[in-house]
């Protein structure tokens, strides 16, 4: 981002911030569609960080790290509305004795990715945004620290700890079989 655009969105200049976020759109939408898997909520996230990061604008010390500043402001929206959801949510587990038929064609590769995504809603969101900064959007682990302001050894734990308990999620589903991963919510 242009240090002299977000002086001049600093100053309250609409077109600058419009511009701005016109530039980092794309990239916000996808990181918090991977927070939340549903597009509705993630709209809802990017919204609250927009807005969020333009009251707050003009406290922004360092015009250069505007694009961490924006993604850490996301990634709070995210992490505040997966704990008001998780409030709200539980989970209720239906055992079936009955075997299923195994398949191994396209349906399977969809179960993995279904699989996979029930591991991760699983994770406190702490651990989901690390995960998400560091895999998906490649960002290097200190750099994960410094957008969450978190310590590295902090960012370092949550993502073992995250990636450890999609594993251990992953390994109890499997031993649940594929009729109760189909009836159990995510």
């Amino acid at each position: 981002m242009g240090r002299d655009l977000v002086e001049r969105a600093r100053k309250g200049d609409h077109d600058a911030f419009a511009e701005l976020a016109g530039a980092a759109i794309s990239r916000l939408d996808a990181t918090a569609w991977l927070m939340l898997r549903d597009k509705d909520v993630a709209m809802d996230a990017v919204q609250n960080a927009l807005l969020r990061a333009w009251r707050d604008l003009p406290a922004l010390r360092d015009p250069d790290r505007f694009d961490a500043w924006l993604h850490r402001l996301l990634v709070n929206a995210c992490i505040d509305l997966l704990r008001r959801d998780r409030r709200h949510r539980f989970e209720v587990v239906i055992t079936d004795t009955s075997p299923m038929p195994v398949v191994n064609d396209a349906t399977s590769a969809i179960a993995d990715r279904d699989e996979l995504e029930r591991g991760f809603r699983r994770l406190d969101p702490e651990e989901r945004a690390v995960i998400v900064l560091h895999h998906y959007l490649d960002l290097p682990l200190p750099e994960v620290a410094a957008t969450l302001r978190i310590p590295l050894g902090t960012a370092k734990s949550r993502l073992y700890r995250g990636l450890r308990e999609m594993h251990a999620a992953l390994d109890a589903d499997a031993r649940l079989g594929p009729d109760v991963r189909e009836r159990r919510p995510a």
